[in-house]
């Protein structure tokens, strides 16, 4: 007979919370997995081209503030953020139009985080956000792990229609609408001043906050920069303005800003104790030292003006590298020319075909909260020089014609 015990039946694991469940991964993020491959053109990522960061400038105020101060820039902070980093944001705010003191401002681990508290802070379980259809990504997951409704608001060829968030903000009684007024992600469309100051009289009247993201506002290739939206009458009072240096200096630093009344910036400032405690001190301290040692306008000016030519190389290739019939926008800056196929096609069923001729793009379908188009398409033309757009588009077209013919 066996002294040993029968074995343990051991129960299940609980299963995952609903929010993770109901909550997918990103394509963006799944198609960058796919196409690592160095040799793989793509135009899918909104990525930084990488030559064109101040890598000597950035690794100065490193060594500068580590050989400095130690002992400060390696210790715990404060969760608010270095003093001299939000000045700084404060005094470049400023400058743009949007009077900010450094206490107006929290510091986060990229302007995703800022979203991310943002919505700790303010979102019940089943609340309604309203949403650009398309939005952007990573809002939409956000907004999903929340426990948020999300609703579409339609846009067209000149952003946001601000008729239509009226009506559905009188239906719905959203808490929130998340906008991209300036070169929005996907579709590189800016909202006009006429526009801005609706969506804020709208945003009063109906009782409403706004969250106004804007990474992409100081590459601006040309035509005037617009106020935001934070600035016009009705929204100074209920408008989160989140800011990013991922766009401007580097994405690697993982850092941006949020602005917001004060009640609200509080609430945002518990839910980052509970978060991450504080952004990389070190991090935050070397921005702070680059924005005094270095010319930051400059360096945005070199920027600006390489993603222009790189906007021009993609734009002058679409109409031999798209099939006949697809129509695309003209950004006046940031990162996105947005496409649209003909009739009849599927960009996620080209995709794979595409992939294997060595170029990528992301298809538009998952950044509509609302009916998707299935023809739409996003193009990144920052990542790569006029050349290798020029070899990519050329790629593209092959690729799409295969996908035709195998179909």
């Amino acid at each position: 007979m066996s002294d040993q015990a029968p074995p343990l039946a051991a129960a299940p694991v609980p299963a995952l919370a609903a929010r993770a469940a109901r909550t997918g991964s990103s394509p963006v993020r799944d198609i960058l997995a796919l196409t690592a491959r160095p040799e793989v053109i793509s135009f899918a990522g909104g990525l930084p081209a990488p030559e064109l960061f101040d890598a000597e400038g950035i690794s100065a105020a490193f060594r500068e503030v580590l050989a400095q101060a130690p002992q400060r820039v390696l210790q715990y902070s404060t969760s608010e953020g270095d003093p001299a980093l939000r000045a700084a944001v404060a005094a470049r705010t400023t400058a743009r139009g949007l009077v900010t003191d450094a206490d107006d401002l929290l510091i986060t681990t990229g302007s995703q985080q800022g979203l991310t508290l943002l919505a700790t802070a303010l979102l019940e379980p089943g609340d309604v956000v309203l949403v650009e259809d398309p939005c952007y990504l990573a809002a939409l997951q956000i907004f999903s792990l929340a426990g948020a409704r999300v609703v579409a608001v339609p846009t067209d060829n000149e952003g946001l229609d601000p008729a239509a968030l009226d009506e559905i903000a009188a239906r719905e009684n959203p808490k929130l609408l998340y906008v991209i007024p300036t070169f929005q992600n996907p579709t590189g469309r800016t909202l006009s001043a006429e526009r801005r100051a609706a969506v804020a009289e709208v945003a009063a009247r109906r009782g409403l906050w706004i969250a106004e993201d804007d990474p992409y506002g100081e590459l601006r290739f040309e035509g005037e920069p617009q106020r935001w939206v934070a600035s016009f009458p009705g929204a100074e009072d209920r408008t989160v303005l989140l800011g990013s240096f991922s766009k401007v200096m580097a994405p690697g630093l993982r850092l941006g800003t949020l602005r917001a009344p004060a009640g609200l910036r509080r609430a945002c400032v518990i839910a980052k104790q509970a978060a991450d405690l504080h952004t990389s001190t070190v991090d935050q301290a070397a921005a702070a030292r680059y924005l005094t040692a270095c010319d930051l306008d400059a360096h945005l000016a070199r920027v600006r003006g390489a993603y222009r030519e790189r906007r021009d190389a993609l734009l002058a290739g679409l109409s031999a590298a798209l099939p006949e019939g697809s129509r695309w926008n003209r950004p006046a800056g940031g990162m996105f020319v947005w496409a649209t196929l003909p009739a009849g096609y599927d960009a996620t069923a080209l995709l794979p075909e595409v992939v294997r001729h060595d170029v990528a793009y992301v298809p538009g379908a998952p950044f509509f909260a609302g009916r998707p188009d299935p023809a739409a398409i996003r193009l990144s033309f920052v990542t790569h020089g006029p050349a290798e757009i020029g070899e990519g588009l050329q790629r593209l077209r092959a690729g799409i014609a295969a996908a035709r013919r195998a179909g």
